[in-house]
């Protein structure tokens, strides 16, 4: 989810529409749940500009986490894993370590930084803009259909137990089916 923060933050807004796959290969023992263990989901933003996200839980296999952004002047690309930020184009630039911030360290320190001086930080609604462009790629995926922004948003899904208890044991629900499982 962290990358699709990013591909908001950059583009300055969410995805009008997913229209995801994904499946089970390895991942199907009972003690995983229904949960697939790859996606791929094409992501529409305004003006018909899109981002490709995938991602996949498969022990044994090449492993990233990136973003690269392309556009008309040129690309970017995030890559925290190896610490290498780039930008190519007109104006090219390169992450090197004397300007190492770490972003999870700027990220508190940037919230101390809004309660000293008094101006709050309220990061709410890109989190949770976020989170529903995961579950809308997610719909998309196990439903086999494409999933506007407002049908995500408008979802009467019910992921959650009506009562919760601590002594209580959750069934597991059953896989989805994409072209069988509705969309809900």
């Amino acid at each position: 989810m962290h990358n699709l923060d990013v591909v908001n933050w950059a583009m300055g807004t969410h995805p009008e529409q997913a229209m995801g796959m994904g499946g089970r290969q390895v991942r199907t023992d009972p003690k995983y749940g229904q949960i697939f263990d790859h996606f791929a989901i094409d992501y529409k933003y305004p003006n018909d500009v899109h981002l490709m996200s995938m991602c996949r839980q498969i022990d044994g296999c090449a492993q990233g986490v990136y973003e690269v952004l392309v556009g008309t002047h040129g690309t970017c690309t995030t890559d925290d894993g190896r610490r290498q930020y780039k930008i190519n184009g007109p104006t090219n630039w390169h992450f090197t370590r004397q300007e190492d911030n770490q972003p999870y360290v700027q990220e508190h320190a940037d919230l101390i930084a809004s309660i000293r001086e008094g101006k709050p930080l309220n990061e709410l609604k890109n989190v949770a803009e976020s989170t529903l462009t995961a579950i809308m790629g997610r719909m998309s995926a196990y439903t086999g259909k494409a999933v506007s922004w407002e049908k995500a948003l408008n979802s009467t899904e019910e992921l959650m137990p009506t009562k919760l208890d601590w002594a209580m044991s959750l069934p597991v629900g059953p896989v989805a089916t994409p072209g069988k499982t509705p969309l809900v």
